[in-house]
C-alpha cells in the first residue's frame, strides 16, 4: 500500500465504491475494497483513517501469512504491487487459491515462474493480467494506431530513456533496493511498449550499468543501466532498440520523471517526451520539489472539474478500470454456461495477459543474468533467444561454455 497504491489503485477503490462499474454487457457491478495485505498494517491503518466513508470497510492482514489470511476473507481478485522481488510468491497463492490476478510490471523476473503463474491460471480458469499502464498513455496508443494502420512502415531502431530523482531510490524505494537495478523496475515498460507495438522475435540482448551512488561502487546495487534488444521480423530485417534508465537523477530535476522516445521507421520518424508534450510551472517557494515544473496530467492528476466536483484521474488509474471491466465481463456478461468462451477472448488480450508476457519476461531475466554477471567480474555478456543451446543462454567472453538460463523455447 505504497506510492502506486496512493497513485491508482486507490482512486480507483474509492471511485468504485461511490460509483460502481457499469456496462451495458454485465450491468451494474459493486468493487468493494474487502481485505489488503502488507508487511506491517501501518499504512493500511493510517489509510483507513484517512478515507473513512470514501472507502468500503476492509480487513487489514499483516505478517509473513497476511496473504494468506487475505484470501481466507474470500476475495473475488487481488492486486500485487509489492516490489518486482517479491511479485511471484504472492501471484502463485493468489492463482492457487482460484482468485483472479493482477499483478504490477513486471509481472515476475524469470520464465520458469511465468509458467508456472500462467499454468496456475489456467487450471483455476481465473485471468492472470499484469499493469502496463504505459500502453495506455494517448501517445503511445497513437503510436500504435499508426504502426498497426501501416501508415508507419517497418520499424528500423529505437531508443528510449527514462530518469528518476534520487528521492525515490534513497527515500520511497531505500527499504527493498539492495540488489535491485532501474532497469528491471521501468525498462520493462519500454520493452512491453516495443514487443507489443512492433511484433517480431526477441533474438538478443545486451546491458551495461552503473554502481556507486545508491549502494557500493562493487554491489549489486545499481544506479542505472542500459541495455539493447534486437529484434526480428517475418520480413527477415531487424531492428535494435535500446533503453537507457537511471534513478539518480537529482532531486531538483524539473520533472517528477525525464521520459523519451524516438523510433525511426523506413518512412518516418517518431519522438515523444515527456517535458516537451506537458505544460511547465512555477510557483515560488514550492517548484520544483514539493511540486515539479514539468507535470504528467495524462498519467495521474488531482482535478477540480468545470462542475464543481473533485477528482483523481489518468490512463495510470484507467489501467486499472480496465481489467476490472474485463474481470466483469468474463463473470456477469453472459450465462455461466459461456463463461469458457468469455474467458478465452479475454485471455486473448495480449497488452495485459501472462501468456502474452514471454518475451518481456526473456528480456527482463537476462538483463538480470547479464548485470549479475557484471557484478561477480564478468561483464560484457550478451543472452541470446532460442539459441542452439537453448531458450535463453548467457554467453560470457572469454567462456567456451554458454549459461543455459532456460532451456525450452521462449
Amino acid at each position: 500500500m505504497g506510492m502506486i497504491f496512493d497513485e491508482t489503485y486507490r482512486p480507483f477503490f474509492e471511485r468504485a465504491q461511490a460509483e460502481g462499474v457499469y456496462d451495458r454487457q454485465f450491468g451494474d457491478v459493486e468493487v468493494q475494497l474487502t481485505a489488503v495485505a502488507t508487511r506491517t498494517g501501518t499504512r493500511a491503518e493510517k489509510y483507513r483513517a484517512d478515507a473513512g466513508d470514501r472507502i468500503h470497510p476492509f480487513t487489514s492482514h499483516a505478517g509473513d501469512d497476511s496473504v494468506d489470511q487475505m484470501l481466507a476473507d474470500g476475495v473475488d481478485f487481488a492486486c500485487v504491487a509489492t516490489p518486482d522481488d517479491r511479485h511471484f510468491e504472492a501471484a502463485k497463492k493468489i492463482l492457487s487459491t482460484g482468485v483472479h490476478l493482477l499483478v504490477e510490471k513486471p509481472s515476475v523476473l524469470s520464465l520458469s515462474q511465468l509458467d508456472e503463474l500462467q499454468t496456475l491460471a489456467q487450471e483455476n480458469n481465473v485471468l492472470a493480467k499484469i499493469v502496463y499502464h504505459k500502453l495506455l498513455d494517448p501517445d503511445h496508443k497513437k503510436l500504435r494506431t499508426l504502426v498497426h494502420d501501416d501508415v508507419l512502415s517497418h520499424v528500423n531502431s529505437g531508443y528510449c530513456t527514462l530518469l528518476e530523482p534520487k528521492s525515490i531510490s534513497g527515500g520511497q524505494f531505500a527499504e527493498w533496493i539492495t540488489g535491485r537495478n532501474p532497469g528491471t523496475y521501468v525498462a520493462v515498460h519500454y520493452i512491453k511498449l516495443i514487443d507489443y507495438s512492433f511484433g517480431g522475435r526477441l533474438k538478443t540482448i545486451a546491458a551495461t550499468g552503473q554502481r556507486g551512488l545508491v549502494g557500493p561502487a562493487d554491489g549489486p546495487t545499481w544506479d542505472s543501466c542500459q541495455m539493447r534488444m534486437i529484434y526480428e521480423y517475418d520480413s527477415g530485417r531487424e531492428a535494435a532498440f535500446d533503453i537507457h534508465t537511471s534513478w539518480v537523477t537529482p532531486d531538483n530535476f524539473p520533472g517528477y520523471v525525464e521520459q523519451e522516445v524516438q523510433f525511426r521507421f523506413d518512412n518516418g520518424l517518431w519522438n515523444g517526451h515527456s517535458r516537451k508534450r506537458g505544460v511547465e510551472v512555477t510557483v515560488e517557494d514550492k517548484t520544483p520539489i514539493s511540486i515539479k515544473n514539468s507535470m504528467n496530467n495524462h498519467y495521474n492528476g488531482t482535478f477540480l472539474e468545470p462542475w464543481g466536483e473533485r477528482s483523481q484521474r489518468g490512463y495510470g488509474i484507467e489501467v486499472i478500470e480496465r481489467f476490472v471491466r474485463e474481470l466483469a465481463y468474463v463473470e456477469f456478461a453472459g450465462p455461466p454456461s459461456e463463461r469458457e468462451s468469455r474467458l478465452t477472448k479475454t485471455r486473448n488480450l495480449a497488452y495485459n495477459d501472462v501468456a502474452a508476457d514471454r518475451q518481456v519476461v526473456a528480456a527482463v531475466q537476462a538483463l538480470e543474468a547479464i548485470l549479475a554477471s557484471q557484478h561477480q567480474g564478468r561483464p560484457d555478456c550478451v543472452v541470446r533467444v532460442n539459441d542452439p543451446a537453448g531458450g535463453l543462454v548467457l554467453f560470457q567472453p572469454g567462456n567456451a561454455e554458454p549459461d543455459v538460463l532456460y532451456a525450452p523455447p521462449v
